[in-house]
């Protein structure tokens, strides 16, 4: 069971992927802005997060920034999952990936729940 952290301001989207976290057993927390993350964050000390790129007031980007400031939070993967195409990062996917430490760019449209799942699960599984 991982501690998800979903940075999601569709509620719908985000309610839907709540559920079907929790029903593949993790422990998740929804924040609909940039802001309540790096609170939820402090408070949760997650083992992923999931992030959308649009947010209000702030960017999911100023909250990769602002994110990755923190020690103790180098190491935890970022999922983006987004409504943005990735072809709108081509030229900035090597910042998204070395410097804020993306781990898995998906965009909505062409991702499935099932393809959700096997990514989280794939970023929070511990090898033996």
């Amino acid at each position: 069971m991982a501690q998800i952290l979903l940075v999601e301001p569709d509620r719908l989207l985000a309610r839907i992927y709540f559920d079907a976290l929790t029903h593949a057993g993790h422990k998740v927390q929804i924040c609909a802005t940039a802001q309540a993350g790096i609170f939820c964050a402090d408070d949760i000390k997650p083992d992923v997060v999931l992030l959308e790129l649009q947010l209000v007031a702030h960017s999911g980007i100023e909250f990769l920034y602002e994110f990755r400031s923190y020690p103790d939070w180098q190491d935890i993967p970022v999922i983006i999952t987004t409504n943005v195409p990735a072809e709108e990062f081509s030229g900035s996917w090597k910042l998204l990936r070395d410097q804020l430490k993306v781990s898995q760019y998906l965009y909505k449209p062409l991702t499935s729940l099932q393809r959700l799942l096997t990514t989280v699960t794939e970023y929070t599984t511990v090898p033996v």
